[in-house]
Order: C-alpha cells, then structure tokens, then sequence
C-alpha cells in the first residue's frame, strides 16, 4: 500500500468539508525563524536573534484586535529564551499557538552536508528528516509547555515521507504547500498544480493539508494555473498582464505584496468560497533591515499598516480569526 505523501496531488475526495456553521475563517500564520543573509549559501553559524523580542509587539498587536496568531518555531528561536520570555505567557493563556518550521540547516542532528538541495528537509533521507523533526518538537514542547499540533516545513519543503513522520508524531495540520509555486529549480518542490483548499493527506480525520493561500486575480485569472507556469521566466510580461488587470498571483503576505492587492486575493479567496485563508510572513521583517521586505523604520510601519488594514477589511468581510482547534472541530464528519 502507497504511503501517504504530501506531495502528490489530491483528488476532490480528499477536500476537506467542514460544516456550514465553521463558515470562513483565517489564520495568520508566522515563520518564527532566525535571521541570516537571504543573499549568501546557508550555513550552520552565523544566524542572529535579535528580532525575537519583538515578536511581543507583534503579539500584542493582534490581541488588539482578537486575532491569535500561529507561531511556526524553528530550532534557533525554540532554543532561545527570549521567546518564551516574549510568547510564553500568550501561549499558555491560548491568546497565541506555536507550531514547528524545520530548517534542516540549523536544527540537530547534524548529519547532513549544508547545501541548498538539503535544506528542503523532505530531500533528507527519512530517518534524519525525522530525527530532526521529532527533536525540534520536543523541544519546543519542552520550551514553551504545549505540544505542537501544526508544521511548515522551512521552504515548504515537504517530502515523500513527512507526511508519516508528522502523523507518527501526532500532528493534526501540515502548512507547507504553497500552491501555485514551484521550488524545483532548486530542487524543492513544485506546488503549480496543488489546489489552495485543504484536503486530507492520508484519510479523514487523519493529517490535513493547509496550503497557503494563493489566488490568481485578472481577465485570464481561470487560465492562471495553466499560463503562470509559462510565465515564470519572463517577469517583464508578468507585471504587464498585472499592470493590464489581466494575470496576477498574489499570496496573502505584507511581505512585496501591497494592501490594495491583498484585499483583491481577499476577496477572489472568498467569492470561490476557500474555507480557511492563511496568511504568512517570516518574523525577522519585525525588525528593519533583517529582511528584503522591511528596510527601515517606514517599512516596519507600512507591515504595521498592511496587517491593520486586513483585519479591519476582514471584520468587514465578517470572517473572523480561527486557531488549530477551530479548525479542527470545524471539520463536517
């Protein structure tokens, strides 16, 4: 019998139904990870943790406005006391969730030779990707006094086996598929033809795929799956056909995408009725400078300003937060 995997493209009976009272709902959903040179190779060393203190303005952010945001940890920050020192409280009081995001690069044991193919952990072989993972669970859940039940694998990515490690350990959601994306050039994954709704990954009840929320928004946005792909090498014709109202992807991140655009993905995600939207950014953007997103103190400010402006234009929308638990409950059996 073929193992489960993430990977492979589900059919419409794997979709996940929930039931007319969960509605729709969304998750803001942080890669809480260190801080490294996006422009340099990866290495074992070198990474800073200077943004981790604040994540508590962050945080307390979103309680202003009744959102509980899903902190997805790697090793570097679940070792660092800082973060529960900045989350900690929030956690154990449900005002935040923490989840597991694997960078294989920086997480023990390390077996494997540093190099960007291996810092997709699906590419590791099976017993390492899981030694990995189960020894950055367990140390969150010793961090922070909670198990974790979600995971992201850095880079989204996913392989052939993480599917079982996750259920083995227990988890109930994986959020690592970023539809239409594909990071094979790489050597990663290609999500192009993954769907943006959940589905069950091995049976009902069982592991569920969260992917990232991704719309096509345009004139020709029911051919995007189909033309995107095409596009990829040729970014002056892309931004025409956005330019044109034509053809555009947009990811619901503040991280280059601008608050004008995420309330057209809002909307597109809501017309075709996804039940869950998931929003995401890295958290080293909380801190100027760390990232290509957040240059100095004006950037920070306009993050600031993309979440606000969401929120409100969701309260609007009437689509309130939802957290793991909700999610789950909310499922139609």
């Amino acid at each position: 019998m073929a193992q489960p995997n993430i990977l492979d493209v589900p059919g419409a009976r794997q979709h996940v139904r929930f039931a007319p009272a969960f509605g729709q709902r969304f998750i803001v959903t942080v890669d809480t990870e260190e801080e490294f040179d996006w422009t340099q190779p990866l290495g074992r060393t070198g990474h800073g943790l200077s943004h981790v203190p604040r994540l508590a303005r962050f945080q307390q952010f979103c309680e202003g406005v009744g959102v509980a945001p899903i902190y997805l940890i790697d090793y570097p920050i679940a070792t660092d006391p800082a973060a529960v020192e900045a989350l900690g409280e929030a956690v154990a009081a449900g005002r935040a969730e923490i989840g597991v995001q694997l960078h294989p690069w920086v997480s023990p044991p390390h077996d494997e030779e540093v190099n960007v193919f291996n810092s997709y952990a699906g590419n590791l072989a099976p017993e390492l990707e899981a030694a990995k993972f189960n020894t950055l669970n367990d140390t969150i859940e010793r961090a922070f006094g909670k198990a974790p039940l979600i995971y992201r694998a850095g880079r989204y990515g996913v392989g052939p086996a993480s599917a079982g490690i996750l259920s083995q350990a227990g988890l109930a959601i994986d959020t690592s598929v970023r539809a239409r994306f594909d990071y094979s050039s790489t050597g990663g994954p290609n999500f192009t033809e993954h769907p943006v709704v959940p589905w069950w990954v091995d049976k009902p009840g069982g592991l569920m795929e969260l992917p990232l929320t991704t719309v096509f928004w345009g004139m020709l946005r029911q051919q995007g799956p189909m033309l995107y792909p095409m596009l990829w090498r040729m970014p002056k014709l892309r931004g025409l056909l956005a330019r044109m109202a034509m053809l555009e992807r947009i990811p619901l991140t503040p991280e280059g995408v601008s608050i004008e655009e995420a309330i057209k993905g809002i909307d597109i995600a809501l017309d075709d009725g996804l039940p869950v939207l998931v929003f995401s950014f890295h958290s080293p953007s909380l801190r100027p400078g760390l990232t290509p997103y957040v240059r100095d103190a004006d950037g920070l400010d306009q993050l600031y300003d993309w979440w606000r402006a969401v929120f409100t234009y969701l309260k609007q929308r009437q689509i309130r937060p939802a957290g793991v638990a909700d999610i789950i409950a909310g499922v139609e059996v």
